[in-house]
Protein backbone atom coordinates (compact mmCIF):
# COMPACT_ATOMS: atom_id res chain seq x y z
CA UNK A 1 0.00 0.00 0.00
CA UNK A 2 1.61 3.57 -0.68
CA UNK A 3 2.28 5.65 2.41
CA UNK A 4 -0.39 8.98 2.13
CA UNK A 5 0.99 12.42 2.57
CA UNK A 6 -0.59 15.33 4.59
CA UNK A 7 -2.70 17.67 2.48
CA UNK A 8 -0.78 19.94 0.61
CA UNK A 9 2.00 17.13 -0.45
CA UNK A 10 2.41 16.30 -3.50
CA UNK A 11 3.24 12.99 -5.45
CA UNK A 12 5.23 10.07 -4.34
CA UNK A 13 8.05 9.15 -6.46
CA UNK A 14 11.98 8.40 -6.46
CA UNK A 15 13.85 11.28 -7.62
CA UNK A 16 17.49 10.06 -8.25
CA UNK A 17 20.78 12.00 -7.75
CA UNK A 18 20.62 14.74 -10.19
CA UNK A 19 24.42 14.97 -12.18
CA UNK A 20 24.78 17.20 -15.14
CA UNK A 21 28.39 16.69 -17.30
CA UNK A 22 29.43 18.98 -19.21
CA UNK A 23 32.93 18.55 -21.49
CA UNK A 24 35.54 21.18 -21.13
CA UNK A 25 38.85 21.81 -23.31
CA UNK A 26 41.94 23.06 -21.58
CA UNK A 27 43.08 25.29 -23.86
CA UNK A 28 45.83 28.39 -24.72
CA UNK A 29 48.78 28.09 -26.73
CA UNK A 30 47.68 24.73 -28.40
CA UNK A 31 48.04 21.22 -27.25
CA UNK A 32 44.38 21.26 -25.78
CA UNK A 33 43.10 18.26 -23.30
CA UNK A 34 39.99 16.78 -23.36
CA UNK A 35 38.38 17.05 -19.67
CA UNK A 36 35.10 17.46 -18.25
CA UNK A 37 33.33 20.18 -16.10
CA UNK A 38 31.32 18.23 -13.53
CA UNK A 39 28.35 20.03 -11.80
CA UNK A 40 26.09 18.07 -9.00
CA UNK A 41 22.51 18.64 -7.02
CA UNK A 42 21.92 15.16 -5.11
CA UNK A 43 18.25 14.49 -3.76
CA UNK A 44 16.08 11.95 -3.51
CA UNK A 45 11.81 11.88 -2.87
CA UNK A 46 8.99 10.53 -2.01
CA UNK A 47 5.98 11.99 -3.25
CA UNK A 48 2.98 11.28 -4.42
CA UNK A 49 0.98 11.77 -7.53
CA UNK A 50 -1.76 14.68 -6.67
CA UNK A 51 -4.18 16.85 -8.36
CA UNK A 52 -1.55 20.11 -9.53
CA UNK A 53 -1.02 19.16 -12.91
CA UNK A 54 -1.22 16.58 -15.58
CA UNK A 55 2.01 15.91 -15.28
CA UNK A 56 4.56 15.27 -11.62
CA UNK A 57 6.40 18.38 -11.70
CA UNK A 58 5.19 20.05 -14.43
CA UNK A 59 6.37 23.69 -15.56
CA UNK A 60 5.84 26.11 -12.99
CA UNK A 61 5.14 23.57 -10.85
CA UNK A 62 6.96 24.13 -7.17
CA UNK A 63 9.10 21.58 -4.60
CA UNK A 64 9.63 21.39 -0.72
CA UNK A 65 13.58 21.43 -0.62
CA UNK A 66 15.08 19.09 1.64
CA UNK A 67 18.62 16.99 2.54
CA UNK A 68 16.65 14.14 2.01
CA UNK A 69 13.56 14.60 -0.24
CA UNK A 70 11.46 16.93 -2.51
CA UNK A 71 7.58 16.79 -2.12
CA UNK A 72 5.40 18.67 -5.27
CA UNK A 73 3.95 21.32 -2.95
CA UNK A 74 1.41 24.58 -4.04
CA UNK A 75 3.58 27.44 -4.94
CA UNK A 76 1.80 29.88 -2.39
CA UNK A 77 2.64 27.93 -0.06
CA UNK A 78 5.26 27.93 2.92
CA UNK A 79 7.12 24.68 2.08
CA UNK A 80 7.63 26.02 -1.50
CA UNK A 81 11.06 26.38 -2.28
CA UNK A 82 11.86 25.70 -5.94
CA UNK A 83 10.16 25.94 -9.22
CA UNK A 84 9.71 23.98 -12.26
CA UNK A 85 11.20 25.76 -15.35
CA UNK A 86 11.23 22.99 -17.63
CA UNK A 87 10.45 19.42 -17.58
CA UNK A 88 11.22 16.80 -20.17
CA UNK A 89 10.99 13.31 -20.17
CA UNK A 90 13.70 10.98 -20.88
CA UNK A 91 17.19 10.45 -19.56
CA UNK A 92 18.88 14.07 -18.83
CA UNK A 93 21.66 12.71 -21.53
CA UNK A 94 19.08 12.00 -24.25
CA UNK A 95 16.94 14.98 -24.44
CA UNK A 96 17.47 18.98 -24.09
CA UNK A 97 19.66 20.90 -21.92
CA UNK A 98 17.94 22.87 -19.50
CA UNK A 99 17.79 26.74 -19.12
CA UNK A 100 21.45 28.34 -18.84
CA UNK A 101 19.92 29.41 -15.48
CA UNK A 102 18.95 26.10 -13.92
CA UNK A 103 20.11 26.14 -10.23
CA UNK A 104 19.44 22.35 -10.11
CA UNK A 105 18.48 19.26 -11.64
CA UNK A 106 16.00 16.52 -10.43
CA UNK A 107 15.76 13.29 -12.41
CA UNK A 108 12.67 11.70 -12.19
CA UNK A 109 12.71 7.61 -11.72
CA UNK A 110 9.72 6.31 -13.79
CA UNK A 111 6.48 4.67 -11.97
CA UNK A 112 3.89 2.67 -12.76
CA UNK A 113 1.42 1.88 -9.47
CA UNK A 114 0.72 -1.82 -9.49
CA UNK A 115 -3.16 -1.15 -9.04
CA UNK A 116 -4.49 2.25 -9.30
CA UNK A 117 -7.43 2.15 -7.09
CA UNK A 118 -6.49 5.76 -6.04
CA UNK A 119 -6.27 7.49 -9.84
CA UNK A 120 -2.52 8.32 -8.70
CA UNK A 121 -1.18 6.64 -12.43
CA UNK A 122 1.47 6.34 -13.87
CA UNK A 123 4.58 8.96 -13.53
CA UNK A 124 7.65 8.13 -16.69
CA UNK A 125 10.99 8.50 -16.70
CA UNK A 126 11.98 12.25 -16.76
CA UNK A 127 14.13 15.69 -15.52
CA UNK A 128 12.85 18.33 -14.33
CA UNK A 129 14.94 21.94 -14.42
CA UNK A 130 14.50 23.31 -10.90
CA UNK A 131 15.15 27.10 -10.32
CA UNK A 132 15.03 28.26 -6.56
CA UNK A 133 12.07 30.63 -5.46
CA UNK A 134 15.24 32.89 -3.38
CA UNK A 135 18.98 33.18 -3.28
CA UNK A 136 21.13 31.45 -3.84
CA UNK A 137 21.32 30.74 -7.38
CA UNK A 138 24.22 28.94 -8.49
CA UNK A 139 22.87 28.50 -11.68
CA UNK A 140 23.69 32.73 -12.62
CA UNK A 141 26.65 33.58 -14.22
CA UNK A 142 29.74 33.66 -11.68
CA UNK A 143 27.13 31.57 -9.31
CA UNK A 144 29.67 29.05 -8.95
CA UNK A 145 27.03 26.21 -9.25
CA UNK A 146 24.01 25.08 -11.94
CA UNK A 147 23.96 21.90 -14.21
CA UNK A 148 25.47 24.12 -17.41
CA UNK A 149 28.78 26.22 -17.73
CA UNK A 150 27.48 29.64 -18.97
CA UNK A 151 29.27 33.16 -20.05
CA UNK A 152 30.13 34.89 -16.73
CA UNK A 153 30.84 31.56 -15.03
CA UNK A 154 34.62 30.60 -13.83
CA UNK A 155 36.14 27.91 -13.24
CA UNK A 156 39.14 26.36 -11.94
CA UNK A 157 41.77 23.69 -13.39
CA UNK A 158 41.44 20.47 -11.24
CA UNK A 159 43.98 18.43 -12.70
CA UNK A 160 44.46 16.26 -15.79
CA UNK A 161 42.74 18.74 -17.88
CA UNK A 162 39.63 19.08 -16.20
CA UNK A 163 38.45 22.23 -15.31
CA UNK A 164 35.55 22.58 -12.43
CA UNK A 165 32.57 25.48 -12.26
CA UNK A 166 33.62 27.71 -8.63
CA UNK A 167 32.21 31.35 -7.78
CA UNK A 168 33.21 33.90 -9.59
CA UNK A 169 33.37 36.26 -6.07
CA UNK A 170 35.99 33.89 -4.67
CA UNK A 171 33.77 32.66 -1.77
CA UNK A 172 34.05 28.95 -3.17
CA UNK A 173 35.95 26.22 -1.67
CA UNK A 174 38.25 27.20 -5.09
CA UNK A 175 39.31 30.52 -5.82
CA UNK A 176 38.01 31.12 -9.99
CA UNK A 177 41.30 30.86 -12.36
CA UNK A 178 39.40 31.43 -15.81
CA UNK A 179 36.02 33.28 -16.31
CA UNK A 180 34.06 32.16 -19.76
CA UNK A 181 33.60 36.18 -21.26
CA UNK A 182 31.87 35.03 -25.05
CA UNK A 183 30.24 32.25 -26.60
CA UNK A 184 31.19 31.58 -30.01
CA UNK A 185 30.63 28.18 -32.41
CA UNK A 186 34.51 28.12 -33.60
CA UNK A 187 37.53 28.95 -31.28
CA UNK A 188 39.06 31.16 -34.17
CA UNK A 189 36.13 33.34 -33.22
CA UNK A 190 37.13 33.44 -29.48
CA UNK A 191 39.22 37.04 -28.61
CA UNK A 192 43.25 36.77 -28.73
CA UNK A 193 43.23 36.99 -25.06
CA UNK A 194 41.35 33.61 -24.32
CA UNK A 195 43.91 31.18 -22.30
CA UNK A 196 40.95 28.31 -21.93
CA UNK A 197 38.23 26.91 -24.44
CA UNK A 198 35.11 25.37 -22.29
CA UNK A 199 32.61 23.17 -23.97
CA UNK A 200 28.98 24.82 -23.35
CA UNK A 201 26.93 21.83 -24.90
CA UNK A 202 25.91 21.15 -27.94
CA UNK A 203 28.02 23.13 -30.33
CA UNK A 204 29.14 26.54 -28.51
CA UNK A 205 32.87 27.01 -27.52
CA UNK A 206 33.12 29.35 -24.01
CA UNK A 207 36.21 31.81 -24.53
CA UNK A 208 37.98 31.78 -20.81
CA UNK A 209 40.40 34.23 -19.93
CA UNK A 210 42.68 34.06 -16.81
CA UNK A 211 41.06 36.30 -13.75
Amino acid sequence: MRERHAVGAGCALLVLAAVALTGCQSGGGGGAEEGDRLAESAASAEVRPSGYGAVFLGVDECSSFGTTSFTEVPCSGERAAARVVARFDGRVGDGPPCPGTTDFVLHISAQAPASDEDGDGAVPQGYACMRNLSPPHPGDPGGGGGPRTIVGDCVYGSGNGQVRETACDGKGEKKPEYKVVKAVTARADCPASTALYVQLGGEKVGCARRV
